[in-house]
């Protein structure tokens, strides 16, 4: 019989519902009855002890509330009950032996993806286009333009092209509207196919449209210059022409620099135009278009080409998530990173403030004092500067997120960390630092997922394995984003932008194991190009460079 509530740690004062339970049920767990004094949805957690004010709420097996009104057993808790509360943390004894699983099932399998001169592997093959500052993103989108649909690079969005394009006809034709209200939109014939492509091997040409570059401080144009670096250094890229009006503070200089630091023998083709050199913006938009498109002659060139999994470099990333994600999802894909990084691969865990309440254990599996102080650092500096304009990580928690059962930023962030597995931390980055060794690495960024994503891939990552409870389409220009839901329901519901559902663990039908293995499979899958993330096919190609200052 499938149990009706989790009990995650000994430890813990409160238990999940693993369904809605109604007030008088009587719930075995264990050894113990719970009797329900309130009705519980499920995702959301009752007391299994009496609680008085102040009393600490467990769950995880750490702080993550305390109460701030008495609490019966088998009550229902709340934000009208607990308040957010996570313990201290200082440098202790490494903790850094774990558990390594067998991988032999995997040892010998390969990914077919695009070998760089640098020895680094791609899973796809882009052409950037890339303003450095927030001015020439009109030239950006002319290009944009002009490259997409003559070069078919329109797939994930050409049939809402043809069907405005079939409706204005109709229009035009004197077709009434309550008419034209009938058609089936479906039905419409489109003229834009995967076929189509002038460059076969080339996957498409991306345009990182942002607004900054011009004013701010110096370290904005240097974090700046350091994130599109890491996309242009990136496996999945092949090349990139780069816009500059001249006068901004995120100079071509300035990014060649920040590409050197992370590539010192760059032989990617980089095109660089500054305007206000060039002159008229009909020169400066033959220039990058004749060059872009021999460049495009020379990325069509490169081929896929077997790789070891050791070659993969994974995001791990959660948004919009509920009560379930820290039981199913992200345990799961925390399966899957220890699996990877016996493998040699490396993966990344981002998101500072959904780690707040964990940083002991965190900082305790970093591989050294240096690195675990490092992390330590930059979690006090961030919290501290949260705190400075009035707000603090107690804050994270989004409406979506307290509906649906994460009430305190501890008990996000608790179920958040389960991502990262139980691997030693070998290294700890700032935004927006490149992963340059095997096994989990720790990268500075906010919560905000699109921020976090993009900084993710800006680091390296080839890949980004997103677990959601609640639904989101958020996706990368280079990077498959690929969707985990916690839930069955929302896969079913949102299968449109949903690629893998967790949601079997809840429903006792796989284990956290077997879900994690099935996502390393389709991680070769993806990384091979025979399977598209839903991100990708519905052409969600989000891009937000994190300016640094205050965003949870």
């Amino acid at each position: 019989m499938k149990s009706k509530t989790l009990k995650i740690n000994s430890t813990d004062n409160i238990e999940v519902a693993l369904s809605d339970l109604k007030v008088g049920n009587s719930i075995n767990s264990g050894t113990e009855v719970y009797d329900l004094i309130t009705d519980v949805q499920a995702k959301h957690k009752f007391a299994t002890t009496d609680l008085q004010p102040g009393d600490d709420v467990i769950m995880y097996g750490v702080l993550v509330g305390k109460a701030t009104k008495a609490i019966k057993r088998g009550e229902v808790i709340t934000t009208g009950n607990i308040s957010h509360a996570a313990n201290n943390y200082k440098l202790k004894e490494r903790k850094i032996s774990w558990d390594v699983p067998s991988v032999s099932a995997w040892e010998d399998r390969t990914f077919m993806g695009y070998h760089r001169d640098n020895g680094t592997v791609g899973v796809a093959n882009y052409w950037l286009i890339i303003p450095l500052v927030f001015c020439e993103n009109k030239n950006v989108q002319v290009i944009q333009d002009a490259f997409m649909k003559g070069l078919g690079y329109n797939d994930s969005d050409s049939s809402y092209y043809n069907q405005v394009q079939q409706l204005v006809k109709m229009h035009r034709a004197g077709i009434a509207r309550e008419d034209i209200l009938n058609i089936d939109l479906n039905a419409l014939e489109t003229d834009v196919k995967a076929e189509d492509r002038v460059f076969p091997n080339v996957d498409g040409v991306k345009f990182l449209t942002h607004s900054l570059g011009c004013g701010g401080t110096k370290d904005d144009a240097i974090n700046l210059c350091g994130l599109l670096a890491g996309y242009i250094t990136h496996p999945n890229v092949a090349g990139a022409t780069v816009l500059s009006l001249g006068c901004q503070n995120a100079q071509i200089s300035l990014l060649k620099e920040q590409i050197a630091k992370r590539d010192v023998q760059f032989s990617k083709p980089l095109y660089c135009f500054e305007q206000q050199q060039v002159g008229t913006e009909a020169d400066l938009m033959k220039l990058a278009i004749k060059q872009t498109f021999a460049g495009l002659m020379k990325a069509n060139e490169i081929i896929r080409k077997p790789a070891p999994l050791s070659k993969l470099c994974i995001g791990l990333e959660c948004g919009g998530s509920d009560g379930f994600s820290g039981i199913s999802a992200n345990p799961a894909l925390g399966y899957t990173s220890d699996l990877l990084v016996a493998l040699g691969s490396s993966v990344i865990l981002s998101e500072f403030p959904e780690l707040c309440g964990v940083e002991q254990e965190l900082s305790d599996r970093c591989i050294d004092e240096n690195v675990a102080q490092k992390f330590m650092a930059l979690m006090t500096a961030y919290h501290e500067r949260a705190k400075a304009v009035g707000s603090g990580f107690d804050s994270n928690p989004s409406a979506g997120n307290i509906r649906d059962g994460l009430i305190t930023d501890a008990i996000k962030s608790a179920g958040a960390a389960k991502k990262a597995g139980t691997s030693p931390v070998i290294d700890v980055l700032d935004y927006p630092e490149q992963v340059s060794k095997p096994g989990l690495t720790l990268l500075c960024t906010p919560g905000s997922d699109i921020e976090s994503t993009t900084a993710e891939v800006g680091a390296g990552a080839t890949l980004v394995f997103f677990t959601t409870g609640l639904g989101t389409p958020t996706g990368n220009p280079i990077a498959p984003v690929v969707k985990i839901s916690t839930n069955t329901t929302l896969y079913k519901k949102m299968n449109d932008i949903i690629d893998i559902d967790a949601g079997t663990i809840i429903t006792a039908e796989e284990t956290i194991k077997q879900v994690g293995e099935r996502i390393l499979d389709y991680i070769i899958e993806i990384a091979s190009g025979k399977v598209k993330a839903k991100a990708e096919t519905l052409g969600h190609n989000d891009f937000i460079p994190w300016k640094r200052g205050i965003s949870l």
